[in-house]
């Protein structure tokens, strides 16, 4: 088993507990522990969408300072297992990525699935409620604002979006997002596209659906955001929409919608279980 001692699984950015607004970037590394050496890939699969997103955790970064708000990222690759996925999603660690085989993950067991979802799933989680906890205690709740990036191709397609932002029946701050995009822009802006943001566990379920709180998930084109400098105009371009969506009326409560990704039971089970 890995020493968790040796690996922090999650980057923390401080920021102003009563701004309103969290920050995650779910895949925001390439990384692996050293006890799991390269998963049997090569230099030019960490380098690819398979292993993180490119470009995201620099533009998070970015956002945050802007905003002066906190933000979580995690540390480590997708390809060890992935922390937007629910915590019994079968894709939770993958074997194959965009036809990828992974020779780590190939003969994976349950009992590693539990390692490592113990190890570096659940840290990660775990800070997001108590972030988010902190943040209730300290001013209104905050919304939350995923950050992820999306490949320019996918399987020989061009995809024609600049910005796509994903929600599933909470659009108290998506909406405005993406109508002020549209009115104040000239990008090509996907409303749940490429995407669906309606999944069952994913982070945004269970700590926006789930607790009532408002959010989104962005995603950014990855030929954008690919190095520094484009990152961080990217965050200058978002981040005055992103505060004309925190000031849409009542973002800052407490409201349950039910969900696309989930029969209305199993969301009052989650409640139930978090008062």
């Amino acid at each position: 088993m890995p020493d968790p001692e040796t690996f922090e699984p999650i980057e923390t950015i401080s920021g102003a507990l009563d701004s309103g607004v969290l920050f995650l970037c779910d895949h925001a590394s390439p990384a692996l522990p050293q006890a799991y050496g390269t998963l049997g890939l090569t230099d030019e699969h960490f380098s690819r969408h398979i292993a993180y997103d490119i470009g995201a955790a620099a533009l998070t970064r970015k956002l945050a300072a802007l905003m002066g708000a906190p933000a979580l990222l995690t540390t480590f690759s997708r390809l060890l297992i992935d922390p937007n996925r629910g915590g019994d999603d079968p894709t939770l660690v993958m074997r194959i990525s965009d036809r990828a085989l992974i020779p780590g993950n190939a003969r994976v067991d349950a009992t590693e699935v539990e390692t490592r979802r113990s190890l570096y799933w659940q840290p990660y989680r775990d800070a997001i409620d108590a972030k988010i906890d902190a943040m209730i205690a300290a001013g209104p709740p905050p919304a939350i604002v995923s950050i992820h990036s999306f490949t320019p191709v996918w399987r020989g397609h061009p995809r024609p979006w600049h910005i796509g932002v994903l929600w599933d029946c909470d659009g108290r701050l998506a909406r405005p997002f993406i109508d002020g995009l549209r009115a104040g822009t000239d990008l090509i802006v996907g409303d749940n596209e490429p995407y669906d943001g309606a999944l069952e566990g994913d982070t945004m379920f269970d700590h926006g659906t789930a607790r009532g709180l408002a959010h989104m998930l962005v995603e950014v084109r990855q030929d954008l955001i690919a190095d520094q400098s484009g990152a961080e105009d990217w965050a200058e371009r978002l981040a005055p929409f992103i505060a004309l969506g925190l000031a849409a009326p009542n973002v800052h409560m407490i409201q349950h919608h039910e969900s696309r990704a989930a029969p209305p039971a199993r969301l009052r089970l989650l409640r139930e279980k978090r008062s």
